[in-house]
């Protein structure tokens, strides 16, 4: 399976305004795919190219606006680039003229802040060289790479390129497993994959093609059906699964189904586990049940998908969590990356597999709740708790062995 975008780490460059940012990408990538100017404040929105870095593979560059922006349209520029900054994997600060003053400390201050992997590019030195006093006054807060740079050649491409391999996470490129630890060699994996109107016509939707890949990636028998014919399945004496995956949506049915013997959870969960925050999903989860009139909830959509009356996160779960709990609670849905206002009105927040975006991001757009102390949780754990299945869900993931 060839890498989807959100297997490739992001690469964020990030400084004042006519630094040379887009100039680093466009030689990084070797074409013109960001505009060049002498007009400060040329790059708006942050702009995204995929280039292939030997050693890594595919990447995402993300080119941003300039952090020393001014004025009403400035504002918003720089709003944007902080926003890019909680997407990406590692970050390249691009300064010129040995200037480290305020604008590159506050972006220091937020990469710690969001655990994002820096280096110091120090552009043009073909026109003003790197000052030893300057590399000497970066070392006093910061151990990040510090290199001199020019986009008049490509010299310093390939030290560039380098000590980006060693800088991005070795987590952000290699092939993680959806159930590594979880199932065996030579296992029956059993999936359990409705067909409803919120399956995308002649194929299927990513999880499910992922944990297809991944149950054979880990030497299993993989078998594959709808809850249609689940109960013949079992009638019929068919090979016992050692494990049972279903859409979330089907827990109720599939659980009375699947013997209580044979383990059973669902793709948002196993993805929770991969790609999100699966330690504060099981603490925050319980917050179902406490929730009372009045109670704002936000759930949280990783991608934007048009919407019919079925849709999981915009109609089922909403009435859902209404029924299970008896009280008039209130729903707020952001779909994609979008900004979330005000995290601290809500009382829980209920996040989706993200199966289209890295852990960084989905991490990142936790954040903000996790920090104000606010309950979070994933899809499946939550239809697994007010099926009242939650415990038997999370057993195969030896929870209680940890």
């Amino acid at each position: 399976m060839s890498k989807g975008k959100d297997l490739k780490p992001h690469i964020g460059i990030f400084g004042r305004r006519n630094n040379g940012k887009s100039s680093v990408i466009n030689l990084m990538v070797n074409q013109e795919v960001a505009i060049v100017s002498d007009k400060p404040g040329t790059t708006t929105d942050p702009v995204r190219k995929s280039i292939e870095i030997f050693g890594i593979g595919p990447a995402i560059v993300v080119d941003t606006a300039g952090i020393d922006d001014s004025g009403e349209l400035g504002d918003k520029r720089v709003a944007k680039t902080y926003e890019a900054l909680k997407t990406i994997d590692c970050a390249i600060l691009v300064i010129v003229n040995n200037e480290f003053g305020f604008y590159e400390l506050e972006l220091v201050k937020r990469f710690i802040e969001y655990k994002v992997p820096y280096l110091i590019l120090h552009n043009k030195s073909d026109l003003v060289p790197l000052d030893p006093l300057t590399t000497e006054k970066i070392r006093q807060i910061s151990k990040a790479p510090v290199m001199s740079f020019t986009t008049v050649n490509n010299n310093h491409l390939p030290e560039l390129i380098e000590t980006l391999r060693t800088t991005i996470p070795e987590t952000t490129y290699q092939k993680p497993s959806l159930l590594g630890g979880v199932i065996k060699p030579d296992q029956v994996v059993l999936l359990v994959t409705p067909i409803d109107s919120e399956a995308p016509d002649g194929r299927m939707i990513l999880p499910q093609v992922m944990a297809i890949r991944d149950v054979l990636d880990n030497d299993c028998i993989c078998v594959v059906l709808k809850e249609t014919h689940l109960k013949q399945y079992f009638e019929q004496q068919m090979p016992k699964p050692q494990l049972v995956i279903t859409d979330s949506q089907a827990f109720g049915f599939v659980n009375s189904v699947v013997p209580a013997d044979v383990p059973l959870t669902s793709f948002s969960i196993v993805f929770a586990r991969l790609r999100g925050d699966f330690e504060h999903y099981m603490k925050g989860t319980p917050m179902l049940s406490q929730l009372q009139d009045g109670d704002k909830v936000l759930i949280l959509e990783s991608c934007t998908h048009q919407v019919s009356c079925e849709d999981i996160g915009r109609h089922k779960l909403p009435r859902w969590i209404r029924e299970f709990t008896g009280k008039q609670i209130d729903f707020d849905i952001v779909a994609g990356l979008s900004a979330v206002v005000e995290m601290k009105q809500y009382a829980l927040v209920i996040q989706c597999g993200g199966c289209v975006v890295t852990r960084k991001q989905l991490i990142n757009r936790l954040k903000m709740a996790i920090d104000a102390n606010i309950a979070v949780s994933n899809y499946g754990m939550a239809i697994a708790w007010m099926n009242g299945i939650f415990d038997r869900v999370m057993a195969p993931f030896n929870l209680n062995k940890q």
